[in-house]
């Protein structure tokens, strides 16, 4: 049986080989570059990193609409392309039994209703939405025939007011992630609603055990996606996505910002954060002042 001292140098050796095998990877990943004529050049980061910031805080925190097509080849296998989602292929059951639990342990940010459970329909396939902001406006087009459980709760949440007079909190200009995360009435990315539900598109789109669950997706400009601290959180939080990011099919994509605003959100990341580091408040206070189904 090893003694103690053994299986300390046991552990050392082991860390020191994962060490020197991330080594390795930075420095194959600082001497690749992928250029092409007509696509957008995405700068690969590791996976870890993007989790860790889809964490919130203390309740570790973070859309394009896709081609729709019952004979693509599967997610798992189709190779990403910038600036292009996987394949959307309405799983069984797609709003049949939306459930919205609750999280005693983390009370709603702002007082609100859960939304109604069960059967929701996803028909219309696409809800207008308005959100105002101290930036500017941005109109989306909520996509429901994709992720309506979500929608369902967006809309819920917008029509009881529960974004009005809330502040984006979270900013990242890259490498790799470029996104304003909002929907949190705290301000400080621990809020929530008092409830949670399951993922959608992307996430439902492969098996379980599919290993490409782990493998990083392009979440193109405009997308409007849902932060989550794991499989199954998602709450109020949400991000847009306002240059092309990669992220693992982790994050629930519900909807697609109308290109005509989107210069609201460049503005927003071209300022910056607030202490010019890549990930962190921005530096133009951006408040979400209504958000109103159209």
């Amino acid at each position: 049986m090893p003694t103690n001292k053994q299986r300390r140098a046991t552990a050392k050796r082991k860390l020191e080989r994962q060490l020197e095998k991330r080594a390795n990877q930075a420095r194959r990943r600082r001497n690749l570059t992928i250029a092409a004529l007509a696509a957008v050049v995405i700068v690969v980061a590791g996976l870890a990193v993007w989790t860790v910031f889809f964490k919130k805080s203390s309740h570790p925190t973070p859309t394009a609409s896709s081609t729709t097509s019952s004979v693509a080849p599967t997610p798992s296998t189709a190779a990403p392309q910038a600036g292009v989602l996987p394949p959307f292929k309405p799983p069984a059951g797609l709003g049949a039994n939306c459930q919205y639990q609750p999280t005693p342990n983390e009370p709603a940010a702002k007082k609100n209703n859960p939304p109604k459970a069960g059967k929701v329909p996803t028909d219309p396939a696409h809800v207008s939405m308005s959100i105002a902001t101290s930036q500017g406006p941005i109109g989306v087009q909520l996509d429901n025939a994709q992720a309506p459980c979500t929608v369902n709760s967006f809309a819920s949440l917008a029509q009881q007011g529960y974004f009005n007079d809330t502040h984006c909190h979270r900013l990242t200009t890259g490498p790799g992630l470029f996104v304003l995360q909002c929907g949190d009435p705290k301000g400080d990315g621990t809020g929530g609603p008092g409830y949670q539900f399951a993922d959608e598109y992307p996430s439902n789109q492969y098996p379980p055990d599919d290993p490409a669950r782990n493998q990083a997706i392009v979440y193109p400009r405009g997308t409007l996606a849902m932060a989550n601290a794991g499989a199954g959180t998602n709450g109020s939080q949400f991000f847009i996505v306002y240059k092309d990011s990669q992220l693992p099919p982790n994050y629930t994509v519900f909807g697609q910002v109308d290109a005509k605003d989107m210069g609201v959100l460049d503005k927003i990341a071209q300022a910056g954060t607030a202490d010019g580091k890549p990930d962190g408040k921005p530096k133009t206070d951006v408040v979400i002042t209504s958000a109103r189904l159209d």
